[in-house]
């Protein structure tokens, strides 16, 4: 007799009707309904959506839901395979070869579809990974673990301090290459959290995301991780970096360096983008390409972890009637900088001038960067910006906002206290994060 729980997000009548046939999810059933037959395995039921429908495997491997109405039968044809996850055998080290630590803290390359709503959720561990993906035995000898199983909107500054520390700790431990696998949407906060707490690297620390997990047909996890894998194995760099999907098809790895990059779009294979700066390299095959002769070198660093993050540190987007008291709420509540994401050449109203002024005044560390993607701040071109430097604002050239919002509270947390160093240490760049000039050839996907 099937159970309560497996059959739930089911309608009750539903459950009912299965529990008569005595059916449970992975049996497979016929449906009868009208002039319409199906059989199949039975599913288990999303929670969110019509809970009269009765979800089935065909043998094509396609699922389909059928509306239980009246007049719908069900019959047991016979037990099924139940869904289950088989672990595979971890490969034996080969002699030779690189040693790289593999740190999984979430997110989509480390997920599966989650059949209770249909979304994806955080349910391999890094072992698993490196079971499903035997060809990363030929790249690299993988020391794995589970920091955290967290998707990428739940990270949070502490999160950036633990995957600094323990990078760190396997850098100290003579591996050749750090991989870290976190999700894609705020990867770009991570990799600069790390560009700026990992002072004198001498390997890199690669981070790898999907845009579809590894049990859908069109996923990008496996491409995506071995080039990660053969990046910081091989790579010449000593850098944070983000390696994804270079095109929308499997030729190449993209290495963008951490500070430097943006998630353009929202689930295309391709969505990560060089911005203000060229690309790192690219990983083609087991082949890595250098893009740029201005990169830190392997083996040259030595290795400081500055990994304090200060909290009280916001982002704001400037905007048409921008309320002036949102500036002055962080003022009120104790917070020490804010990054303006200011228009054009980095630009607010001047309605925002005031609560401006009150907050430079009170010792909040005000920085300007623009909102446009491509191009750099310039506040001595139109008035408003000359107003805004007059009343303290730091402009950041042609830094992205949110990597401007991680510097500040690295350099809040980790460097200073004083305001007044704190905003000349926002000029002096740590790690490529800002450049005197802007190429013309990077103002463009």
């Amino acid at each position: 007799m099937p159970s309560v729980a497996e059959l739930a997000g089911y309608s009750s009548r539903v459950r009912e009707a299965l529990r008569a046939a005595g059916a449970s999810v992975g049996d497979r059933i016929r449906i009868s309904k009208g002039d319409l037959v199906v059989e199949g395995i039975l599913m288990p039921r999303p929670a969110l959506g019509d809970r009269d429908c009765v979800v089935v495997k065909l043998d094509s491997g396609y699922n389909i839901g059928i509306r239980f109405e009246e007049g719908t039968t069900i019959e047991l044809l016979g037990p099924g395979a139940k869904p289950a996850f088989a672990r595979p055998p971890k490969p034996e080290r080969k002699p030779g070869l690189p040693e790289v630590a593999f740190i999984s803290t979430g997110g989509t390359i480390a997920s599966r579809v989650e059949y209770r709503t249909g979304a994806v959720r955080p349910a391999l561990e890094a072992e698993d990974l490196y079971a499903l993906f035997p060809e990363l035995s030929d790249i690299a000898f993988i020391r794995a673990e589970v920091l955290y199983s967290l998707l990428s909107e739940d990270m949070r500054p502490e999160n950036w301090a633990g995957m600094a520390e323990r990078a760190a700790y396997y850098i100290r431990n003579g591996v050749d290459g750090v991989v870290i696998a976190h999700g894609t949407d705020t990867m770009t906060y991570s990799a600069a959290a790390l560009s700026f707490a990992l002072r004198g690297l001498s390997v890199p620390v690669v981070f790898v995301g999907a845009q579809r997990s590894s049990d859908r047909p069109s996923s990008d996890a496996a491409l995506n991780l071995i080039g990660a894998f053969v990046a910081a194995s091989r790579g010449p760099f000593a850098e944070v970096v983000v390696a994804m999907h270079e095109g929308m098809g499997d030729e190449a790895i993209a290495i963008h360096r951490g500070t430097r990059v943006r998630k353009c779009h929202t689930s295309r294979r391709d969505a990560f983008r060089s911005v203000n700066a060229p690309q790192l390299a690219r990983v083609v095959g087991m082949d890595i390409q250098m893009l740029t002769d201005d990169y830190d070198r392997r083996g040259e660093g030595e290795l400081e972890v500055l990994a304090r993050f200060e909290p009280r540190v916001a982002l704001l987007k400037a905007y048409p009637g921008m309320d002036p008291g949102l500036l002055d709420w962080l003022v009120d509540e104790g917070y020490r900088g804010v990054v303006l994401e200011g228009t054009g050449l980095g630009h607010v109203g001047y309605y925002m001038l005031d609560a401006i002024r009150r907050a430079t005044r009170e010792g909040l560390v005000v920085c300007m960067a623009s909102q446009c993607i491509w191009g750099r701040v310039n506040m001595n071109v139109y008035e408003r910006g000359r107003d805004l430097l007059a009343a303290g604002v730091i402009p950041l050239g042609d830094m992205l906002p949110e990597t401007a919002l991680v510097k500040l509270m690295w350099v809040l947390g980790s460097l200073t206290d004083d305001p007044e160093e704190a905003k000349a240490l926002m000029l002096k760049p740590f790690a490529h994060e800002v450049g005197p000039r802007t190429p013309i050839s990077t103002l463009a996907p």
